[in-house]
């Protein structure tokens, strides 16, 4: 029935009742959701008003806590750039990666909401997915990343890789006494003067799959039989290449090598082939204490300008947007959900050769 001019419109009773009740409801739902920690909602959202309302939530918020194990000299400008966009604070707790994923797993298994933002290499965030520790989210920066920084689950997402790289010392290497491919390196003229990081066995994993299982082993038994200098901890080995403790490093991260280099240390690197890189991720906790933060922080992190502020800092940014590494040399990427399924069998490989 159409109403006439002056005539008051009558809604039911029945319709009252049934939009209180679908506002309580959904009132209901909402806090629930957060009460329990269930972020899905916010990480998922695709409307149109996404963005704006992102940041308005996040700054209400006010703050994030942000782990990662990305040295405090790159993470820490990268979390200054984001406050200083958003004004939203962000709470840095920095270690190795092993460091990382141990808390992470500790405190959520314990029921403690601590974490926001979680950044370190794509293997330990991959054990926090399958712990459902992290979360499905979306951004409007994944058209950007290539196949190899988008799993099918997209609980996380790379935003950056490490690759590894052969660090030398310019005062006791030349430059033209490295091999171009690694099995030169397993040459007796190496024995006493390489190193390798001790944690490195999805290096080994990615060159054997590279190589092919066969031919992969071989070069590593010979390369075991030179006993190289294990040592642990990336930014350690670089820094010890350019203090001429260890001549040569056969898994150093380019990133790394980089910044000192920048600082005028005898250290530089060539990349043999085959280049052979790991995922680093990004992910937000499913339980996260403050989710607008923690997504409006993965989407900086993630977007061109955060992209671009990773690589000017010397890293690898995964992005199409920016030029890198990965356009001038052919190289391989370790798949991290594979190596998870695989690790315990090329781990125990590793120890056997290289740490007993």
């Amino acid at each position: 029935m159409m109403s006439r001019p002056g005539m008051r419109t009558t809604i039911p009773a029945t319709v009252t009742v049934a939009v209180c009740v679908a506002i309580l409801f959904c009132t209901t739902t909402a806090q629930a959701q957060t009460a329990s920690g269930d972020n899905s909602a916010i990480y998922l959202y695709k409307g149109a008003d996404r963005d704006q309302r992102l940041i308005a939530k996040a700054r209400e918020e006010g703050t994030l806590i942000f782990y990662t194990s990305m040295a405090t000299t790159e993470s820490g400008p990268l979390a200054q750039a984001f406050e200083k966009k958003y004004g939203v604070k962000v709470q840095l707790w920095r270690a190795l990666s092993e460091n990382v994923l141990q808390r992470a797993l500790t405190e959520a298994r314990g029921g403690r909401r601590a974490l926001d933002v979680v950044e370190t290499n794509a293997p330990e965030i991959e054990a926090l997915a399958r712990e459902q520790v992290v979360a499905e989210f979306d951004s409007p920066h994944l058209a950007d990343l290539p196949a190899w920084a988008i799993p099918s689950h997209r609980r996380w997402f790379s935003d950056r890789a490490n690759l590894w790289v052969t660090g030398y010392n310019t005062g006791k290497v030349k430059r033209e006494e490295l091999p171009a491919t690694i099995e030169g390196f397993a040459e007796p003229r190496w024995k006493g003067r390489l190193a390798i990081e001790a944690t490195d066995n999805d290096w080994m994993y990615g060159v054997v799959n590279f190589m092919g299982e066969q031919a992969g082993l071989d070069f590593f038994r010979k390369l075991a039989a030179l006993k190289p200098d294990m040592r642990k901890g990336h930014i350690l080995v670089a820094q010890l290449v350019a203090a001429g403790e260890l001549a040569v490093c056969l898994t150093t991260y380019s990133g790394n090598a980089d910044s000192i280099k920048a600082k005028g240390g005898p250290i530089d690197w060539v990349a043999v082939d085959p280049l052979v890189g790991r995922p680093q991720a990004i992910a937000v906790a499913k339980n996260a204490p403050h989710p607008h933060a923690a997504l409006l922080f993965a989407d900086f992190v993630l977007s061109p300008e955060g992209q671009k502020l990773l690589g000017d800092m010397g890293r690898v940014p995964a992005s199409r947007t920016q030029k890198t590494l990965l356009d001038q040399h052919k190289y391989v990427m370790v798949d991290p959900i594979k190596w998870a399924d695989e690790a315990p069998r090329w781990e125990k490989v590793w120890n056997e050769l290289f740490l007993r």
